[in-house]
């Protein structure tokens, strides 16, 4: 029996990449470097599917071109904003992805980005390393209270809800939130949480915002001038969810003039290159897109996304199917 021939775009997890050599003819990218259009747009002409990336941009032009022996894009993230849905559709194609696993490693690190923004622990160790630390004193490098402090979350999905509890039982926030959906009693019972009418609503009443909603165009620069502009001076912004979704310039003005506080990001407009302009300001938390970055979780998602590869070949439904 012929195996489907596969390609990964990035090295995976090592016992993921044993079971997809076990059942199925597989091509790894060994040099790990993100594929460029060109490199994708061959793929999918030679392969009976692609497992991409976040860091893989799949453009319509991408589809565009002759016949596509690809059937299945096999996401390996939950994420799919940077493949063209549409596109993909039209040449028949089911894509897949893989939720709920990397719900908790994600909320860790958007507390940790509200921990480090708020106590200013990326200032205190560049002056250490940097042999500046000239002993303790009153007035060194003074941040703000977690404990007790207000928690608005834009969007209120798995992570948010993660982060909620981690901030609520764990800190003692109060937990205020937008989502355009309704949320069931219960759930605002658990974490004694207010559900606010509009984003411009949170963004006035909490200490900390942090932006857990999807990628999509109705997102883009969903966080903008006029946004940053009701949160408090004191407040600090945290984004674990897409870098499209903050207007940049808008939030370096905000941070260079302190009209807030901090902002601790994991994700950036147009990564892995981000605004130099990031880089000089002392009040913004700088991660490498880390949400997901732990072995349990990687290995969790790279087996969701052989799961929902290997039911699509049986003939199966994918139980992760996006389109």
């Amino acid at each position: 029996m012929t195996l489907p021939k596969i390609l990964v775009t990035r090295r995976w997890p090592e016992p993921c990449e044993a079971r997809l050599r076990e059942r199925f003819d597989v091509t790894f990218n060994t040099g790990n470097h993100p594929l460029t259009l060109e490199e994708l747009g061959t793929a999918l002409r030679d392969y009976d599917a692609v497992l991409p990336t976040v860091s893989d941009r799949l453009p319509a032009e991408v589809f565009a071109a002759g016949p596509l022996r690809c059937r299945l894009l096999g996401n390996f993230g939950v994420g799919f904003n940077h493949i063209d849905i549409e596109a993909a559709r039209q040449r028949g194609m089911v894509i897949t992805n893989t939720p709920d696993v990397l719900t908790e490693s994600t909320a860790d690190i958007a507390m940790m980005l509200m921990l480090m923004a708020a106590r200013r622990a990326s200032e205190g160790e560049r002056l250490l390393r940097a042999g500046h630390w000239t002993g303790w004193h009153p007035t060194q490098l003074l941040g703000t209270q977690v404990t007790g402090k207000t928690l608005g979350l834009i969007g209120f999905g798995r992570i948010a809800q993660a982060m909620a509890t981690k901030a609520h039982f764990g800190f003692g926030m109060p937990i205020v939130f937008y989502t355009p959906r309704p949320v069931a009693s219960g759930l605002l019972e658990h974490f004694q949480a207010r559900q606010l009418d509009s984003i411009e609503a949170v963004m006035r009443e909490a200490d900390f915002v942090a932006l857990h909603c999807p990628g999509s165009a109705a997102n883009y620069h969903l966080i903008n001038a006029g946004r940053l502009a009701q949160m408090k001076p004191s407040a600090i912004l945290i984004n674990t969810a897409r870098g499209d979704v903050i207007d940049n310039p808008a939030l370096i003005a905000a941070l260079r003039e302190r009209r807030i506080a901090a902002a601790g990001l994991d994700v950036y407009e147009g990564e892995p290159k981000l605004d130099p302009a990031f880089l000089e300001l002392d009040n913004a938390v700088l991660l490498p897109h880390l949400g997901s970055a732990t072995t349990e979780t990687r290995v969790a998602m790279g087996m969701k996304a052989i799961d929902n590869v290997e039911a699509f070949f049986k003939g199966e439904a994918p139980p992760n199917r996006v389109i």
